[in-house]
Parts: structure tokens; sequence; C-alpha cells
């Protein structure tokens, strides 16, 4: 048994973000049909490290769980099939650009006089609405408008990329499924499915914390301050002696006085010195100068050891090399090695866990098409010789 047994998905997506809730609806059970144009599929194939199988790292890995589909959208017969699919699934995702589905005559009004209770899914650069609508974007672009990349690099230095480029895509995936997943819910009361708008920038836009009432009522621009954090203090990184890296957040008052004990400082924690938080951040340059050459005398086991007696939040920031060591993520199958069409791969395992209905890897990205012939026939029930004609005019 799976959360999302008997909901059937129809993921029109392309590259990342509204796959990406496809996929995580997937992995809870979901039955999900990925279409896909003929003889080249998504560039999701192509996006990422290719592989001898013809697909890339990125394919294999996100677009588990998926059936896929071939359907040429130019052609009329194309459109007619997916008219057809759209009946019979309870959630639609697409993710191109605004307009698109209406060119086609599968707009929400559309849709829902083909299918009342579906769900659509919309995801784009900007939303379906605003002067922006019609601009183009991917994730880089998101993190820029967003507010995130300004704030990424050390002050005297350039804006650099957060961490993967692909973070509003998933990020925005996610904030998919919740709406989905609310959608449905809704539609038990109400019979009806609805539309669901995400903008790749809301997402991240969403998760800066303070920035925004921060500048409507004290003017407040953040700047960048490389590994520091703006309200809080120590809460940085710090060179280890045996030139390791570690996190340290202290991020009360209580904390860095069990991060002086650590030091054997306790003095520091003293209310006339950097007990008060807003003592610490008068003194940011200080505080750090004092922690990083602590943790600078010190091999790195020895201050995570120290810093975990004394109940102070630290961590080695780590590689990946570093994470497939981990007896945490082996313990938690964060990572698992599963077949697929280049044999054994590793990649990120499912979360969250359920205790009761959780979800499961089920195969890897499929090869292009490989699912046509039975969604054809068993959902729409096409017979062999009108699926053999279609392939013939290139239709599917």
């Amino acid at each position: 048994m799976h959360a999302l047994q008997g909901v059937r998905v129809l993921d029109l997506g392309t590259y990342l973000a509204g796959p990406f809730c496809a996929t995580v609806l997937g992995e809870f059970g979901a039955d999900v049909i990925k279409v896909e144009r003929p003889g080249t599929g998504d560039n999701l194939r192509r996006f990422g490290t290719d592989t001898d199988c013809g697909d890339t790292l990125v394919w294999l890995s996100e677009s588990r769980n998926k059936q896929s589909v071939t359907l040429n959208l130019a052609d009329p017969r194309g459109l007619e099939i997916l008219r057809e699919l759209i009946a019979t699934v309870d959630v639609v995702i697409e993710n191109f650009r605004p307009g698109v589905m209406e060119r086609w005559g599968l707009g929400p009004e559309q849709i829902a006089e083909l299918n009342p209770r579906a769900v659509l899914l919309r995801v784009s650069a900007y939303g379906q609405s605003g002067p922006n609508r019609d601009l183009p974007g991917f994730a880089r672009i998101a993190h820029a408008f967003s507010g995130l990349a300004y704030l990424a690099g050390e002050p005297d230095g350039p804006p650099v990329t957060p961490g993967s480029t692909s973070l509003a895509d998933y990020m925005t995936g996610l904030y998919g499924v919740i709406g989905v997943l609310m959608a449905l819910r809704a539609r038990e009361s109400t019979g009806k499915g609805q539309v669901v708008d995400l903008a790749l920038y809301e997402s991240v836009f969403r998760a800066l914390d303070e920035i925004a009432p921060a500048y409507q009522q004290l003017g407040f621009v953040r700047q960048r301050m490389g590994a520091d954090t703006v309200n809080v203090l120590p809460h940085s990184h710090y060179r280890t002696k045996d030139d390791r890296w570690i996190a340290i957040a202290c991020s009360n008052d209580d904390m860095f006085a069990r991060l002086a004990r650590a030091m054997e400082r306790p003095e520091l924690a003293d209310a006339d010195q950097f007990g008060p938080k807003a003592n610490r951040l008068a003194a940011r340059g200080l505080v750090n100068s004092l922690v990083g050459e602590w943790v600078g005398s010190l091999p790195c086991d020895e201050v995570l050891a120290r810093c975990r007696q004394a109940q102070v939040p630290a961590g080695q920031l780590y590689s990946i090399a570093d994470i497939f060591d981990d007896p945490q993520y082996r313990h938690r199958q964060t990572i698992t090695v599963e077949e697929s069409r280049i044999g054994p791969l590793a990649v990120p395992g499912v979360i969250p866990a359920l205790s009761d209905t959780p979800g499961e890897i089920r195969w890897l990205g499929p090869e292009l098409g490989a699912h046509t012939d039975a969604v054809l026939t068993e959902l729409l029930q096409r017979r062999p010789e009108e699926i053999t004609q279609l392939r013939a005019d290139g239709v599917i």
C-alpha cells in the first residue's frame, strides 16, 4: 500500500521543476505518465553527465518510476491522444512558458471541460500573471530574481551560485507537491480540480526568512556575509588544524555559553563580554577570530568531540566523498543503489520516511517511449494496428 496509490499523474513538463514534483508523487505510489517528444524526448535526458545508455545521470535519477510515452503534439492526432489521457488522470503537470498550453487548446478551461476533477499544476519562471509572465527563465535566473544570489559570496567578492544551480527547480517542485496534495484534498469536498500556479523565484524567495519585513520596517538591505549569518554569532565555518572545515551554529546566548566552556574560555560568555547577543554582533570580527583561533588549534575530530560533549551544534563540511563514507547516510538509506540501464547506480533515496505507507523506487529513468504501447493499449484501448500506424506516421 502506498500513500498515493490510485492517483494518476500526467507529466508534460521539461527539465526539472514540474517533473520533480511528478517524481516525488511517483515515489509515493502515484502512477506517473511522462509525455515526451518522439525521437528526442525531454531535454533532461541530455542535461548532466552522459552515460552509455544515451541518457544522463540526472535523467536516470530524477525520472524514476515514470512511464515514458512519446507524442508528437504538433500533429492533431497527438493532441487528440493527449486530450484522451487528460480525461483519465487526477493531476496534469506542465512547466512551459505561459500560453503554450492555451495554444494547444488545453488551457485550464479546456482541461476542466475534459476532466472537471483534474488538478492542473503550472510551473513557470515568473508565474501565469504579471509583467514578467512571458519571459524565459531557469533556476539560475530564479536565484537572481529572488534575491538569493545577491546574498551568496564574500562581502568583498562577486555574488556566486548558492550551491546547486538547480535549487530553485527542486524547491519549486516540492511546493508543487504541496499544492497538488492540497488541491486533491480540497477535491474530496468539492469534487472539482483547480489550478496550482507556481513561479520558480517564489519558492526561493519564500525561504529567505526575515529579509522582507526587515527591509519594510527598517530599510535594511542584507548584504553578502560569506559563511556568516546576519542576526546570530558565532554561526559560520571555521578551518581546523588538519585543514578541514566545520560549521558551528550558536543561535542563542545559552549555546554560546556552552561553546565558551568547550573552548575552556567560560569568561567569554560573561554579561560584560560576549554573553549577550548584542555584544557578540557588535564585535563580530573579534568573536569570529577567537572561535577561529580555537578551531584552528585542534584537529577536526577533536573540535567536533568537544562541541558534542558541550551540546554545541557543529558538523564537518562534507564533500560527496565524505557523504558516501558516513554511517548516518548509510543507516537512513539517504543514498540507495538501484539497478538501472547502466547497471547499479547510487541515487538519493526516498524522503520523507512514512511508517505505514513508505515510498519506493520501482525503476530509474526509462528509455524513451518505453511505455507508449502499454499506455495506449491498456488506458486508451488502442488496437495494435492503430499503434503501428501512429508510429509509422511519427505521431508516437
